[in-house]
């Protein structure tokens, strides 16, 4: 009777374990920041047919999906955050008919375009916002507003203490209304109000228009600001958050815990809502849409965007430990750590997912080590789960230099201090792509780009990766490749840290064995790697790091297996 009962159950795990995946589980996905891409008119500022005329890169990268940061039409104060017309492009980055080719292009290579869905807020140059000043009472509404507050001087002062994202308060007055809005980031950002029914219909149009257009889906930006705390709740005005005591600047925003303005209960089910709508064009079209998830909170918050169990939500809220948690300073232990925490809190049914960069954070080469590219790539391509890549991680771009004069960061500039502004500012991780070593990196034939290209790139470019043998890009490319096999895409997975300087990790699958290791120090070490279960005997390096002294099918003993400074291999075990 036992082996009656147990067969079933064998054949539904392995059934389980082989389930044909969807295309969004098993692509890469590559980030793409418009502006810094590619520029294909000379005006110094990257743009859509530039994205078009180097989307082979992307092919032989592996690549089956790209997220393009915002291309809507924008005043860019905030570098197209701030929204004026979320149904038109903006000029400097071309036209409709543009787009339009690119996702023929795009369609034509079979890599799938993924729009970046900025909902918390628009621009205070948008029609809404220039209608709700002259009184129009429908788009009045669509934003937040509120009275000030007379102080004992009798000046007028903002209705509460919130903090902007970008320093200083969180209200602006307008004397056309004489009232305070409500902007969580820069002044030309005005928050949206979905506690108004109108609101949420023209969001959900925006993506119904953008669906119909053929794109793969959304990122969704910000998603932890879209709810503030209901006033009514609170007598009718809008309650002081409490202090942090972290710091002593009043205008830093790390000066408040903001219980009032993030993670609010109808933020889940916002996203719930767009997903249903996600399904019914996955349905229509036959091919999902995705929806990926910007949200840095608490494991337990970034899991209630899966789902409730009842209703669904996104496929990817983005796993942000290889970013927030972890850095060059970090141990082996601690990047262990790291990397158990998502797999660890992640529903059962769900897949995890690995980013190691974006446009807001330090660049991977200079939050790690120039010398630690190829290991973190290999471990944002063979986890297990969905991989994102920043556009430059596949080279080992490093961030770029950015005078105080050359600074167009609102992050940066609103620290109003020409000296510590960099530790602020993002510019230094959107300086132009590297393709050559010709004039600005090849992104780029005006006398000025946006921002001065990054020192180094005669060397450090596409081309002169594409033309060398041991190069980030070759490595880059040859885990692609090796991703796309059963053993990676539904192979299981355990991790250990050998010391504070050296982490591996085992994947395997069936009968087949490989680890990979890491040494995130100058220091070499002899490992035996027969710790993981059925690593016995040898092992062939199946792929080395650009610094290693080893040759792919050298055979090692995994009792004795030497790894140098820095280095990172993939070892598949001998049968």
């Amino acid at each position: 009777m036992k082996w009656i009962v147990l067969l079933p159950l064998l054949c539904l795990f392995v059934q389980a374990e082989e389930r044909e995946l969807d295309w969004w589980e098993k692509t890469i996905f590559y980030q793409i920041y418009p502006r810094s891409f590619m520029d294909s008119d000379g005006d110094g500022i990257g743009d859509i047919n530039g994205i078009t005329s180097k989307l082979e890169h992307l092919k032989e990268m592996g690549i089956g999906a790209t997220w393009l940061s915002p291309i809507f039409k924008s005043p860019m104060y905030d570098f197209g955050y701030d929204i004026s017309d979320f149904y038109q492009i903006q000029e400097e980055y071309g036209t409709m008919e543009d787009f339009q080719r690119l996702l023929a292009k795009a369609k034509e290579l079979d890599i799938k375009i993924v729009l970046d869905f900025v909902p918390n807020h628009t621009s205070n140059e948008s029609m809404w916002f220039q209608e709700a000043l002259k009184g129009h009472e429908k788009y009045y509404n669509y934003f937040i507003w509120e009275d000030g507050v007379v102080d004992e001087n009798g000046n007028l002062q903002p209705p509460n203490n919130w903090v902007s994202n970008f320093r200083k308060s969180a209200w602006e007055y307008r004397e056309e209304v004489g009232k305070f809005y409500l902007h969580q980031f820069v002044i030309g950002q005005p928050d949206l109000n979905y506690r108004n029914p109108d609101v949420v219909e023209e969001m959900k149009n925006v993506i119904r228009y953008w669906l119909d257009m053929g794109i793969a889906g959304f990122r969704v930006d910000a998603i932890a600001h879209l709810f503030e705390v209901d006033k009514e709740a609170f007598g009718g005005k809008y309650p002081d958050e409490p202090l942090t005591r972290s710091t002593d600047d009043p205008d830093d925003y790390g000066y408040l815990d903001h219980i009032y303005t993030l993670h609010q209960d109808e933020t889940y089910d916002m996203v719930y809502q767009w997903r249903e709508i996600f399904d019914e064009y996955s349905a229509k079209d036959k091919s999902t849409k995705v929806m990926m998830i910007e949200i840095y909170a608490s494991p337990e918050q970034t899991m209630r965007y899966f789902g409730d169990g009842e209703r669904e939500g996104g496929q990817m809220p983005f796993n942000f430990a290889l970013i927030s948690d972890v850095n060059r300073d970090s141990t082996a232990f601690e990047i262990k750590y790291a990397l158990d925490k998502f797999p660890t809190f992640k529903p059962i049914d769900k897949l995890s997912n690995w980013v190691a960069g974006n446009h807001d954070k330090s660049r991977l080469a200079s939050r790690y080590s120039p010398e630690l590219v190829d290991g973190m790539n290999m471990i944002l391509l063979l986890m297990p789960g969905i991989a994102v890549t920043y556009l430059g991680e596949e080279i080992g771009m490093v961030d770029g230099y950015v005078s105080w004069e050359d600074t167009v960061d609102p992050s940066g500039c609103n620290t109003d201090d020409p000296v510590n502004y960099w530790k602020l500012s993002r510019d230094p991780a959107r300086t132009p792509f590297q393709w050559s070593a010709e004039k600005n990196a090849g992104f780029s034939t005006a006398d000025k780009t946006w921002l001065p290209v990054a020192a180094g790139y005669e060397t450090l470019n596409v081309e002169y990766q594409r033309n060398t043998e041991k190069s980030h890009l070759n490595v880059y490319k040859a885990l692609a490749k090796l991703r796309t096999e059963k053993i990676f895409r539904h192979g299981r997975y355990e991790s250990v840290a050998f010391n504070r300087d050296v982490l591996g990790f085992r994947r395997w699958y069936n009968k087949e064995n490989y680890v990979v290791l890491i040494n995130f120090r100058d220091v070499p070490y002899t490992l035996d790697i027969s710790y993981f279960e059925n690593v016995i005997g040898q092992v062939r390096v199946a792929l080395t790091s650009v610094n290693s002294n080893k040759n792919i099918g050298d055979v090692l003993n995994v009792k004795a297996v030497d790894i140098n400074a820095y280095e990172a291999l993939v070892l598949e075990v001998v049968k």
